[in-house]
């Protein structure tokens, strides 16, 4: 299964419920992985993907150092439209060339 896939199969919901739970509940736990090893099988997780989830949210807030999904989803927008630029500087660059050929090769003027 594809990483993408793998996000989406929890909805937003669980995924801010679960990492919830383990923000009010890792003061009972001798650790915050405690706390996570704990409460992933009550969401139906394994507990990396639970604490994948803690460090991001953990990264939303400020309380991490990362990028955050705001940053990273305009990070993408921003190379896919990247992409797309080259892709119609490529055509019309050949295009461009295309043209200028056939000038070239049309007989002169008199």
């Amino acid at each position: 299964m594809t990483k993408s896939k793998m996000a989406n199969r929890y909805s937003p919901e669980v995924r801010a419920r679960a990492v919830r739970m383990v923000f009010e509940h890792q003061g009972s736990y001798e650790t915050q992985a405690g706390a996570i090893a704990a409460i992933a099988p009550k969401i139906g997780c394994i507990p990396q993907t639970l604490n994948g989830w803690v460090k991001q949210a953990e990264k939303d807030s400020g309380m991490r150092d990362g990028v955050t999904t705001e940053e990273r989803d305009r990070i993408k927008t921003l190379e896919r439209e990247n992409r797309e630029l080259r892709q119609a500087n490529e055509i019309l660059r050949k295009a461009s060339a295309y043209f200028a050929q056939a000038e070239l090769d049309r007989p002169l003027k008199r």
